[in-house]
Protein backbone atom coordinates (compact mmCIF):
# COMPACT_ATOMS: atom_id res chain seq x y z
CA UNK A 1 0.00 0.00 0.00
CA UNK A 2 1.41 3.46 -0.39
CA UNK A 3 0.15 7.00 -0.77
CA UNK A 4 0.71 9.83 -3.07
CA UNK A 5 0.00 13.69 -3.07
CA UNK A 6 1.18 15.40 -6.19
CA UNK A 7 0.92 18.97 -7.84
CA UNK A 8 0.88 18.48 -11.32
CA UNK A 9 1.21 21.91 -13.54
CA UNK A 10 0.18 24.25 -10.39
CA UNK A 11 3.48 26.08 -9.70
CA UNK A 12 5.36 28.43 -11.70
CA UNK A 13 8.78 27.20 -11.31
CA UNK A 14 7.61 23.18 -11.17
CA UNK A 15 6.13 21.09 -13.35
CA UNK A 16 5.61 18.47 -10.75
CA UNK A 17 6.11 18.17 -7.02
CA UNK A 18 5.76 14.51 -5.74
CA UNK A 19 5.16 13.34 -2.19
CA UNK A 20 5.01 9.64 -1.65
CA UNK A 21 5.04 6.84 1.56
CA UNK A 22 5.65 3.58 0.49
CA UNK A 23 4.26 0.83 2.60
CA UNK A 24 5.36 -2.99 3.01
CA UNK A 25 6.91 -5.73 5.25
CA UNK A 26 9.78 -4.38 6.52
CA UNK A 27 11.75 -7.82 5.92
CA UNK A 28 10.71 -7.58 1.90
CA UNK A 29 14.25 -7.08 0.05
CA UNK A 30 14.25 -3.77 -1.43
CA UNK A 31 16.57 -1.22 -3.26
CA UNK A 32 16.91 2.26 -1.98
CA UNK A 33 16.44 5.35 -4.88
CA UNK A 34 19.18 5.16 -7.17
CA UNK A 35 20.32 4.65 -10.58
CA UNK A 36 19.71 1.29 -12.27
CA UNK A 37 22.26 -0.24 -14.56
CA UNK A 38 22.40 0.97 -16.99
CA UNK A 39 22.33 4.83 -15.87
CA UNK A 40 19.08 5.50 -17.29
CA UNK A 41 16.48 4.67 -14.85
CA UNK A 42 16.65 6.45 -11.49
CA UNK A 43 13.96 5.15 -8.71
CA UNK A 44 13.57 2.38 -6.12
CA UNK A 45 13.65 -1.05 -6.87
CA UNK A 46 11.89 -3.85 -5.04
CA UNK A 47 14.32 -7.20 -5.30
CA UNK A 48 11.76 -9.71 -5.17
CA UNK A 49 9.54 -9.12 -8.26
CA UNK A 50 12.24 -6.43 -9.83
CA UNK A 51 9.74 -3.95 -10.30
CA UNK A 52 9.67 -0.58 -8.74
CA UNK A 53 6.53 1.96 -6.84
CA UNK A 54 7.97 5.07 -8.29
CA UNK A 55 10.93 5.49 -10.78
CA UNK A 56 11.90 8.33 -13.95
CA UNK A 57 14.33 8.54 -16.85
CA UNK A 58 17.04 10.80 -17.97
CA UNK A 59 14.45 12.21 -20.45
CA UNK A 60 11.76 12.79 -18.08
CA UNK A 61 9.65 9.90 -18.43
CA UNK A 62 7.95 9.30 -14.56
CA UNK A 63 5.04 6.75 -13.43
CA UNK A 64 4.10 5.56 -10.00
CA UNK A 65 1.88 3.11 -8.74
CA UNK A 66 -0.23 2.10 -5.75
CA UNK A 67 -2.11 -1.67 -5.09
CA UNK A 68 -6.05 -0.93 -4.73
CA UNK A 69 -7.05 -2.28 -1.32
CA UNK A 70 -9.19 -5.87 -1.90
CA UNK A 71 -10.84 -8.10 0.14
CA UNK A 72 -9.46 -10.55 -2.77
CA UNK A 73 -6.37 -11.13 -4.68
CA UNK A 74 -5.39 -13.52 -7.35
CA UNK A 75 -1.84 -15.50 -6.09
CA UNK A 76 -1.57 -16.23 -10.29
CA UNK A 77 -1.45 -12.59 -11.41
CA UNK A 78 1.37 -10.58 -13.03
CA UNK A 79 3.99 -8.40 -10.40
CA UNK A 80 2.00 -4.96 -10.65
CA UNK A 81 5.38 -3.38 -9.97
CA UNK A 82 6.36 -3.98 -13.74
CA UNK A 83 4.19 -1.75 -15.10
CA UNK A 84 6.15 1.82 -14.41
CA UNK A 85 9.28 0.03 -15.69
CA UNK A 86 7.45 -1.40 -18.83
CA UNK A 87 6.48 2.26 -19.17
CA UNK A 88 9.59 3.95 -18.88
CA UNK A 89 11.17 1.12 -21.04
CA UNK A 90 8.62 2.34 -23.95
CA UNK A 91 9.20 4.53 -26.19
CA UNK A 92 4.94 4.96 -26.68
CA UNK A 93 3.50 8.37 -25.09
CA UNK A 94 1.70 8.18 -21.87
CA UNK A 95 -1.81 8.20 -23.71
CA UNK A 96 -0.41 5.29 -26.09
CA UNK A 97 0.94 3.03 -23.64
CA UNK A 98 -2.29 3.69 -21.45
CA UNK A 99 -4.94 2.67 -24.18
CA UNK A 100 -2.41 -0.65 -24.87
CA UNK A 101 -2.19 -1.91 -21.01
CA UNK A 102 -5.80 -1.67 -21.21
CA UNK A 103 -5.80 -5.09 -23.25
CA UNK A 104 -4.15 -6.92 -20.89
CA UNK A 105 -5.19 -5.21 -17.16
CA UNK A 106 -7.02 -8.27 -16.27
CA UNK A 107 -3.81 -9.98 -15.80
CA UNK A 108 -2.95 -8.14 -13.11
CA UNK A 109 -4.42 -7.52 -8.97
CA UNK A 110 -5.71 -4.22 -8.62
CA UNK A 111 -3.57 -1.06 -9.52
CA UNK A 112 -3.55 2.37 -10.08
CA UNK A 113 -0.82 3.43 -12.10
CA UNK A 114 -0.13 7.08 -13.45
CA UNK A 115 2.37 7.53 -16.32
CA UNK A 116 4.15 10.94 -17.31
CA UNK A 117 6.27 12.08 -20.33
CA UNK A 118 7.57 15.63 -20.06
CA UNK A 119 8.12 16.16 -23.38
CA UNK A 120 3.95 16.00 -24.17
CA UNK A 121 3.54 17.54 -21.20
CA UNK A 122 0.78 14.52 -20.59
CA UNK A 123 0.02 12.91 -17.53
CA UNK A 124 -2.14 9.77 -17.53
CA UNK A 125 -4.17 7.26 -14.58
CA UNK A 126 -4.61 4.17 -15.65
CA UNK A 127 -6.80 1.47 -13.31
CA UNK A 128 -8.26 -2.24 -13.42
CA UNK A 129 -10.97 -1.74 -10.35
CA UNK A 130 -13.60 -1.47 -9.96
CA UNK A 131 -13.85 -5.38 -11.48
CA UNK A 132 -17.70 -4.45 -12.27
CA UNK A 133 -16.83 -1.51 -14.70
CA UNK A 134 -14.45 -1.55 -17.40
CA UNK A 135 -10.79 -0.07 -17.14
CA UNK A 136 -10.48 3.42 -16.35
CA UNK A 137 -8.17 6.06 -18.70
CA UNK A 138 -7.90 9.50 -17.84
CA UNK A 139 -5.84 11.95 -18.52
CA UNK A 140 -5.09 13.62 -15.61
CA UNK A 141 -5.64 17.66 -15.45
CA UNK A 142 -3.47 20.38 -13.62
CA UNK A 143 -3.91 20.30 -9.69
CA UNK A 144 -3.35 18.87 -6.61
CA UNK A 145 -4.25 15.05 -6.77
CA UNK A 146 -3.78 12.31 -4.23
CA UNK A 147 -3.31 8.90 -4.72
CA UNK A 148 -4.02 6.04 -2.35
CA UNK A 149 -5.87 2.66 -2.59
CA UNK A 150 -8.96 2.89 -4.65
CA UNK A 151 -9.69 5.47 -7.31
CA UNK A 152 -7.51 9.08 -7.91
CA UNK A 153 -8.61 11.57 -5.29
CA UNK A 154 -11.38 9.02 -4.06
CA UNK A 155 -12.59 10.83 -0.81
CA UNK A 156 -10.94 8.60 2.00
CA UNK A 157 -10.11 10.44 5.22
CA UNK A 158 -6.41 10.31 4.55
CA UNK A 159 -6.18 11.54 0.92
CA UNK A 160 -8.41 14.13 1.98
CA UNK A 161 -6.30 15.60 4.83
CA UNK A 162 -3.03 15.14 2.66
CA UNK A 163 -4.80 16.83 -0.20
CA UNK A 164 -5.42 19.70 2.49
CA UNK A 165 -2.65 19.75 4.39
CA UNK A 166 -0.09 19.65 1.13
CA UNK A 167 -2.15 22.98 -0.67
CA UNK A 168 -1.66 24.51 2.29
CA UNK A 169 2.25 24.13 3.11
CA UNK A 170 2.77 24.37 -0.55
CA UNK A 171 1.00 27.95 -0.06
CA UNK A 172 3.50 29.14 2.30
CA UNK A 173 6.28 29.56 -0.55
CA UNK A 174 6.79 32.30 -2.93
CA UNK A 175 6.38 31.86 -6.97
CA UNK A 176 10.05 32.05 -7.44
CA UNK A 177 10.97 30.38 -3.79
CA UNK A 178 12.53 26.89 -4.44
CA UNK A 179 10.62 24.63 -2.93
CA UNK A 180 12.45 21.74 0.08
CA UNK A 181 10.71 18.37 -0.86
CA UNK A 182 12.65 17.17 2.48
CA UNK A 183 11.19 19.78 4.71
CA UNK A 184 7.70 18.62 3.42
CA UNK A 185 8.27 15.17 3.87
CA UNK A 186 8.72 15.80 7.58
CA UNK A 187 6.05 18.09 7.71
CA UNK A 188 3.37 16.00 5.95
CA UNK A 189 4.09 12.65 5.51
CA UNK A 190 5.07 11.13 8.74
CA UNK A 191 1.22 12.01 9.95
CA UNK A 192 0.07 9.14 12.60
CA UNK A 193 -3.47 10.12 12.67
CA UNK A 194 -6.01 7.33 12.22
CA UNK A 195 -9.20 7.80 10.73
CA UNK A 196 -12.50 7.66 12.80
CA UNK A 197 -14.06 3.74 12.12
CA UNK A 198 -17.20 4.54 10.64
CA UNK A 199 -15.00 6.62 8.27
CA UNK A 200 -13.63 3.29 7.16
CA UNK A 201 -14.55 1.55 3.39
CA UNK A 202 -15.19 -1.65 4.71
CA UNK A 203 -13.28 -3.65 2.48
CA UNK A 204 -11.28 -5.87 4.29
CA UNK A 205 -11.45 -6.17 8.36
CA UNK A 206 -11.75 -3.15 10.43
CA UNK A 207 -8.92 -3.50 11.95
CA UNK A 208 -6.69 -3.98 9.43
CA UNK A 209 -8.32 -0.81 7.66
CA UNK A 210 -7.86 1.25 10.66
CA UNK A 211 -3.92 0.42 10.95
CA UNK A 212 -3.98 1.67 7.09
CA UNK A 213 -5.38 4.95 7.46
CA UNK A 214 -3.12 6.92 8.47
CA UNK A 215 -0.47 8.01 6.02
CA UNK A 216 2.35 7.08 8.10
CA UNK A 217 1.58 2.91 8.63
CA UNK A 218 3.12 1.53 11.62
CA UNK A 219 2.00 -1.85 12.72
CA UNK A 220 3.20 -5.39 13.78
CA UNK A 221 1.43 -8.37 12.21
CA UNK A 222 2.32 -12.13 12.19
CA UNK A 223 4.23 -11.91 9.15
CA UNK A 224 6.34 -9.12 10.78
CA UNK A 225 6.97 -5.72 10.89
CA UNK A 226 4.39 -4.01 8.37
CA UNK A 227 4.40 0.05 7.78
CA UNK A 228 5.83 3.05 6.36
CA UNK A 229 9.37 2.40 5.01
CA UNK A 230 10.23 4.77 2.56
CA UNK A 231 9.40 8.43 2.33
CA UNK A 232 10.19 9.93 -1.29
CA UNK A 233 10.55 13.77 -2.55
CA UNK A 234 10.52 14.11 -5.99
CA UNK A 235 10.61 17.74 -7.58
CA UNK A 236 11.05 18.47 -11.35
CA UNK A 237 11.75 22.11 -12.05
CA UNK A 238 11.07 23.91 -15.55
CA UNK A 239 14.63 24.31 -16.02
CA UNK A 240 14.56 20.46 -16.40
CA UNK A 241 16.09 20.21 -12.52
CA UNK A 242 15.01 16.87 -11.05
CA UNK A 243 15.72 15.77 -7.13
CA UNK A 244 14.28 12.95 -5.61
CA UNK A 245 15.18 12.97 -1.76
CA UNK A 246 14.12 9.64 0.14
CA UNK A 247 13.87 8.75 3.66
CA UNK A 248 13.76 4.86 4.17
CA UNK A 249 14.53 1.86 6.16
CA UNK A 250 17.55 -0.43 5.81
CA UNK A 251 18.84 -2.91 8.46
CA UNK A 252 15.71 -1.59 10.67
CA UNK A 253 17.17 2.00 10.91
CA UNK A 254 16.27 4.87 8.95
CA UNK A 255 18.47 6.82 6.55
CA UNK A 256 18.13 9.12 3.89
CA UNK A 257 19.59 10.72 0.52
CA UNK A 258 18.97 12.99 -2.38
CA UNK A 259 20.41 12.80 -5.60
CA UNK A 260 19.90 15.48 -8.38
CA UNK A 261 20.25 15.36 -12.07
CA UNK A 262 18.96 17.31 -15.16
CA UNK A 263 16.36 16.07 -17.47
CA UNK A 264 17.52 15.61 -20.78
CA UNK A 265 14.78 14.97 -23.11
CA UNK A 266 14.70 13.40 -26.50
CA UNK A 267 13.23 15.09 -30.23
CA UNK A 268 12.01 14.03 -32.51
CA UNK A 269 13.13 14.70 -36.68
CA UNK A 270 11.02 13.21 -39.61
CA UNK A 271 9.77 10.73 -36.93
CA UNK A 272 12.79 9.47 -35.70
CA UNK A 273 13.69 10.04 -32.04
CA UNK A 274 17.38 11.48 -30.96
Amino acid sequence: MCIVVFAWQVHPLYPLILLLNRDEYHHRPTKAVGWWEGGEIIGGRDEVAGGTWLACTREGRVSFLTNVLELHTLPEAKSRGELPLRFLESKKSSEEFAKELVKEVHEYNGFNLITLDLSSNKMFYISNRPKSEPPTVQQVQPGIHVLSNAKLDSPWPKVQRLKLNFKKLLGTYDDDEEIPVKDMINKLMRDTTKADKSQLPNICSLDWEYNLSSIFVEVDTPLGRYGTRSMIGLSIKDTEEASFHETYIERELWWEKTINYYITPTFKINDTIF
